[in-house]
């Protein structure tokens, strides 16, 4: 039997050369592409049988110009680049994966609030600037430091990350507030959105980015939240109004934020939340970590597999 054949558009942050594609290998006609651009895809893709895809946007019109797909695998488990509908209507099955990395992501959120509590870049840059050298005491801060027990922690979105974070909060002493479409046993819940950003002393967005959550968190809301409040997105660029978070952040409205994702990716250079005050930008790497990324390439193996065999799973288009 002949593999299908599969055109992964963006693999190169999945796999910049550190881990093997041999495994999809053993199941596919496999051609790499690190990047490709939206208007290279229907070339580089007219013959696929199925598509690995990230970051590329995939809509009805690509869909369309590729009369032999029938698979699109995402390389993550957000899909809100694929049009999901016109692939149903289409018979495209849509996949992604789960539970590769939220450990990973859940250690960038702790580790924004270590940062925060500790202002660990800041009293680093110091020293090495030399004010620990000219410094009349053996120590010094700049910035208050604070416990983080007893502190709340606030999760938006309580999926597999949400909970991983609200394990390692909990580790730490804190307490876990949580708002979610459904109800958690062993937690606190949230009455509401307005109350969980009223009541947090961190607040991580771990929610997807959909018709419901896009643009969500917005001046309104923000001014909900303490001004010694800090809010942490490792979730979705989208769910924020960027200029509506660094006029909160520069008017002191809250105390930081820690961003690992921004609503356009790489950013533009005229994006406000680059020179806001106190604001930590990480480049989307929360997920990068050489252990998530080896989960998430043999997870995309078994969803190729499993649909091969007749037993989808990880279907989108259900």
């Amino acid at each position: 039997m002949n593999k299908p054949k599969i055109v992964v558009l963006d693999g190169f942050i999945l796999n910049p050369g550190d881990i093997s594609w041999a495994e999809v290998e053993s199941v596919a006609d496999l051609k790499v592409y690190d990047r490709t651009d939206y208007d290279k895809v229907a070339e580089v893709a007219k013959d696929a049988w199925g598509i690995l895809n990230s970051k590329v946007v995939i809509d009805r019109k690509l869909m369309e110009s590729l009369p032999n797909l029938k698979y699109i695998g995402m390389l993550a488990t957000g899909y809100n680049v694929v049009d999901i509908e016109a692939a149903k209507e289409l018979g495209i099955t849509v996949t992604n994966v789960r539970k590769y990395g939220p450990q990973s992501v859940a250690q960038l959120v702790m580790a924004f609030v270590l940062s925060f509590s500790f202002r660990v870049v800041e009293h680093n840059n110091q020293v090495h600037n030399g004010e620990w050298v000219k410094c009349k005491d053996y120590s010094f801060s700049s910035y208050p430091l604070m416990e983080l027990q007893d502190k709340t922690m606030g999760i938006f979105g309580f999926g597999d990350i949400g909970n991983e974070v609200a394990k390692m909060a909990l580790g730490m002493g804190m307490k876990v507030l949580i708002y979610s479409r459904s109800r958690k046993k062993g937690f606190e819940n949230a009455s509401s959105i307005d109350e969980l950003f009223e009541r947090s002393d961190f607040l991580s967005l771990n929610a997807p980015l959909n018709k419901e959550t896009e643009n969500i968190v917005n001046i309104n809301l923000i001014s909900k939240m303490k001004k010694t409040a800090f809010l942490i997105n490792t979730s979705r660029g989208g769910v924020i109004v960027e200029k509506d978070l660094a006029y909160a952040l520069n008017n002191d409205i809250i105390a930081g934020a820690g961003l690992d994702v921004l609503s356009k990716e790489p950013p533009s250079a005229d994006n406000p939340l680059l020179t806001a005050k106190n604001c930590y930008i990480t480049p989307h790497f929360a997920g990068n970590t050489l252990e998530a990324r080896t989960r998430l390439m043999h997870k995309v193996y078994e969803n190729i597999k499993a649909f091969l065999e007749g037993n989808p799973i990880n279907v989108l288009t259900n």
